[in-house]
């Protein structure tokens, strides 16, 4: 079986609002968006806010990463220390939020973010800090 690369497009600036609506509803802007940018101020202690770009997956799926050379020490919660570029503490931070959203949501929104999950853990397992992702979200 052969496995498809899963290629990312940047978001335009003036299709931002309508493309995460179109994919999230009134949830992004109320529910997603915090949910990502806190996630990202409680793993790394040295984010201290950038502006995010956004991304768009050939799969279906969604992430949003800060727009920064910066690496990012992080600190997790099931104990990974490690250091992640800014794209990868976004697909960190956007992988945590799904999955928590997942859990506690109403079961429509709920399906939307278990599929964004799966969607953005398909392409993260082709990205070069794969390996540094999973420690931080397993």
């Amino acid at each position: 079986m052969t496995q498809s690369i899963i290629t990312r497009q940047q978001v335009a600036d003036k299709q931002r609002i309508q493309h995460t609506a179109d994919l999230f509803g009134i949830r992004f802007p109320l529910n997603i968006e915090p949910a990502v940018y806190s996630i990202a101020g409680n793993i790394a202690n040295d984010y201290n806010g950038a502006y995010w770009e956004f991304y768009s997956l050939s799969n279906g799926g969604f992430y949003m990463a800060p727009v920064s050379n910066q690496s990012y020490q992080i600190s997790c919660e099931n104990g990974y220390e490690g250091t992640l570029s800014a794209d990868a503490l976004g697909i960190t931070a956007c992988l945590y939020a799904y999955s928590h959203l997942s859990f506690n949501s109403n079961q429509t929104f709920a399906e939307i973010c278990a599929n964004h999950y799966h969607w953005l853990r398909e392409y993260m397992l082709q990205h070069s800090e794969a390996s540094k992702i999973l420690g931080a979200i397993d």
